[in-house]
Parts: C-alpha cells; structure tokens; sequence
C-alpha cells in the first residue's frame, strides 16, 4: 500500500473506533463486507470512487446515495469518509473498506471478550486447511456452488467457533480476492492480532486536541512501547495545563494540577 493509502487508512480506522461504542458490531463487519462486494464488482464503480480528480464530498455523496437505507448508517458514515480520501490506487480504497470489515468483526469479539479466540481459531483453522487436502480442494474448488461452500463451513464452525470466525472465514473462501485461501487466512489474522496487542491510552486534557495533536501523541507513544496506541480522550475541566495518559497501570502525568498535587504529598510526608 502507498504512502497516500497508509495515511488514509490509519485515519479511517480512528474513525472506526470513534463508531465502535454506539455500532452494533453484529453486523456492521458484514455491512461492510458487502459494500466490499460492490466495490469489487463493480470496476467502474471503484474507479469514481477513487478518482483524484473527483471532489470528496461529490464521491461520498454517490456512495450515500447507492448505500443510503442498505447499510446502517454507521456503515454509510463510514464508507463516505473512506471516499472522501485519496488513495495511492483504486484498488486500494476498496483493500481499506476490507480491513475495516476485519477491523469490525475483531472489535465484536473483542467487545465479546473472545478475541484471543478469534486469533486462535484462525491461526487453526488455517492449519487444518493445510492438513486436509481434500477440504482445502473444496473450498477453492470453482466449480463447487457458494451455497455448497457455507454449508460446509458452517458444518465444520457453526457453534465451534466464534461468530466473527465464521465470517472471516466464509470470505476468505467465497470471495479470496485473489489470493490463496492460507494468505487471505494469515491477512485476516493480522488485521486481528494487531488490534489484539494494541494498547488504549485514557487521555485527560481541558481542552479538546486537534487531530494533528492526536496523530503526534498516538506515535510518540507508539514508539515508546512498541505498540499502536489507541487514544480515548477525556475532557477534564480539572486538569490544569497539559495531559494526564494512563496507559493500564501507568500513569503519565504531565498537567499542572498533577504536579500540584506531587508537591501537596511530599510536603505532608
């Protein structure tokens, strides 16, 4: 992915996490699946949407008009802010609406509690794959029925696995995009594991931060503990001049009223 697409894509994927809370993950991961589809089927479709020399605001105003009452209107926000950026390449718009399905899917079974299982069932699932010829000859076979294909996936991890499992695997094998069904697995897992080992960082501050001044933090602290960093702010009226992180059990704080209350301890010790 370009260098365009790479900062495109981190700044849709903040937006995911700003809908989160309220989506009903249930089915925001499919809704975007399906515009995935779409975006994919149609070619002339992916390249309007894409177009450089398209305004932003024209692009998402097409792209509402198609979805508008199809998809919630999470999905609806989202796909328009994902038009709204320039991409490196019109296929790549269309590879960011797919790591937000997965994006999606890992925050349904993260809000489920069940994202190390998520991982998990991937990571095994690619495994019996590589070990059984003769389903891996099924569920890449062409010629077998998309009908044929889900049944027997939900055969083998309806009630075994999670719901996003099922889901992750079912379009790896209906819709490979290309790839192998054992790289199209690895991909989806990735997108999971790199959600699964991000930190979340509890921003308190006054006032509320730019989006610039978000980007900046989040990579400072990034690169401090080797991890990405998800930002929740917090306005806090109470923080006097600068920030209070917490990250876990630690807790940064850089504000006045932190520093005040340092010296109030030591004094009193």
């Amino acid at each position: 992915m370009g260098a365009v697409s790479r900062a495109s894509l981190a700044e849709v994927k903040e937006r995911l996490e700003a809908l989160v809370p309220s989506a009903d993950l249930a089915v925001l991961g499919g809704e975007l699946f399906g515009v995935l589809n779409l975006i994919d089927r149609e070619h002339g479709l992916r390249r309007a949407l894409a177009d450089p020399a398209r305004a932003g605001d024209a692009k998402a105003a097409l792209i509402e008009g198609l979805l508008d009452g199809k998809v919630s209107p999470a999905a609806v926000a989202l796909v328009a802010d994902v038009v709204r950026l320039r991409w490196s390449r019109p296929s790549e718009l269309a590879d960011a609406v797919e790591t937000l399905a997965v994006t999606a899917e890992a925050a349904r079974a993260e809000a489920d509690g069940r994202i190390d299982d998520l991982e998990d069932e991937l990571f095994r699932f690619s495994r019996v794959v590589e070990g059984e010829p003769e389903l891996r000859s099924a569920l890449t076979d062409p010629a077998l029925p998309a009908d044929r294909k889900q049944g027997l996936l939900e055969a083998l991890l309806a009630g075994k696995a999670t719901p996003s499992t099922l889901r992750l695997v079912t379009e790896v094998v209906l819709r490979p995009r290309g790839r192998s069904l054992e790289s199209g697995l690895a991909e989806y897992g990735r997108v999971v594991t790199q959600r699964r080992q991000r930190l979340v960082a509890l921003v308190r501050s006054a006032v509320d931060l730019t989006e610039a001044q978000r980007t900046r933090l989040a990579a400072v602290l990034a690169a401090a503990y080797g991890h990405e960093v998800h930002l929740n702010i917090e306005l806090d009226p109470t923080v006097v001049g600068g920030l209070s992180i917490q990250l876990g059990d630690e807790v940064i704080d850089g504000t006045i009223a932190g520093r005040l209350d340092d010296v109030r301890r030591r004094l009193a010790s």
